[in-house]
């Protein structure tokens, strides 16, 4: 396990779980003093566990909403710094839970869903929505390249916006659309019926235990202590 390996070798759904864990708990006990230093426990657990990479790229949000936000707290409160460090446990709370959950990969989440026996439309639609949004993102770019090849003009002209970059945009998508249909059918995809088989099973290991139970633990002792 990489500090920089961006994904979690834990299995989807404890990953899961851990991540609603750590907002819910942060938002319910966010003026505790201890909860910062079990945040920050819990910082560094993560990072040794695979998200280190995750949590690097919601460092600089963190800092700059929650800072934004333990100021306004702060002078709100004129000068209490209990407010402002429960503004910033709220908020590292909610991005710890955020980075956990950005570590999840998709693949893994499906098998682990299909392994439960989840229904198909579910996991296939999971599937299908995860990969559709750097699909949208490439097209958006392509439009755009399109645009100052042709020398189009300005976005914040209607009319540009909607001959220039609308149309395009839109007619892309419907093709993406049904050549997704078509990938679909040619598969063997269904929703209801045939069977189905997983090439690679996501099992529930040692890590998966260790890893909640010891935020569970570290939770324990900073309401307790």
């Amino acid at each position: 396990m990489s500090f920089f390996s961006f994904q979690f070798r834990l299995y989807p759904l404890v990953a899961i779980l851990s991540s609603l864990f750590l907002a819910i708990f942060g938002l319910v006990f966010a003026k505790e003093v201890n909860l910062l230093y079990f945040l920050l426990a819990s910082a560094a657990w993560i990072a040794l566990f695979g998200g280190g990479r995750s949590l690097l790229r919601v460092l600089p949000i963190f800092v700059f909403v929650g800072g934004l936000f333990a100021l306004i707290a702060y002078y709100s409160s004129k000068g209490d710094w209990l407010s402002a460090l429960s503004m910033v446990n709220r908020f590292l709370a909610l991005f710890l839970g955020a980075s956990i959950a950005m570590s999840i990969s998709v693949t893994r989440l499906t098998r682990s869903l299909t392994g439960m026996h989840a229904p198909r439309s579910l996991t296939l639609g999971l599937l299908i929505s995860f990969s559709f949004v750097p699909l949208l993102k490439a097209e958006v770019k392509r439009v755009n390249e399109a645009m100052r090849t042709r020398g189009a003009g300005s976005l914040l002209n209607p009319r540009i916006l909607y001959r220039a970059f609308l149309v395009p945009f839109i007619m892309r998508l419907v093709n993406i659309s049904d050549t997704l249909a078509l990938s679909v059918e040619t598969r063997g995809f269904a929703l209801k019926g045939a069977p189905s088989s997983i090439y690679k099973k996501e099992r529930v290991t040692i890590g998966d235990v260790v890893f909640p139970a010891l935020l569970i633990a570290g939770a324990i002792m900073a309401v307790c202590l």
